[in-house]
């Protein structure tokens, strides 16, 4: 997979999470990511990149020393089925449980689950899927 492209045009160029401890952050994305088949693109000491989503360390020089705010950032998937690995993998590599594979509200066919890294922030993975039953005989609990 290339991991060094420009896309012009686009609305988000990149993203920096600032994390309280890189490794365990790093074996919660690598697990995340290797279900979505992005690898990961690059690594330092204080920090590591894959496509747009930078995470460093406090420590890093492009951190300031700060940690990021709680973020809520949505993965796309392919099918349903990499939404369900994504919530399985997660879950198992530190993360916790934010709310379950299942169709959502939004439009139809939206379905999704939701995870909170090992940092608070709120991960989702999206399949923007045809509806295949009514999003109003679903139940959501967390």
């Amino acid at each position: 997979m290339e991991t060094q492209r420009h896309y012009r045009g686009r609305l988000v160029d990149h993203i920096q999470l600032v994390v309280r401890d890189l490794a365990v952050s790093k074996r919660f994305y690598r697990a995340v990511l290797e279900v979505l088949g992005i690898p990961l693109g690059g690594e330092g000491e204080d920090y590591f990149w894959c496509d747009e989503l930078f995470v460093s360390s406090a420590a890093s020089r492009a951190s300031a020393g700060e940690l990021t705010g709680r973020t809520h950032l949505a993965f796309q998937a392919k099918d349903e089925a990499m939404v369900d690995a994504f919530h399985v993998r997660a879950v198992a590599a530190g993360g916790t449980n934010h709310g379950p594979p299942g169709y959502r509200p939004y439009h139809p066919g939206y379905y999704a689950a939701f995870v909170l890294d090992p940092d608070g922030n709120n991960i989702e993975v999206v399949y923007h899927g045809p509806a295949k039953r009514s999003v109003d005989a679903i139940e959501i609990t967390f």
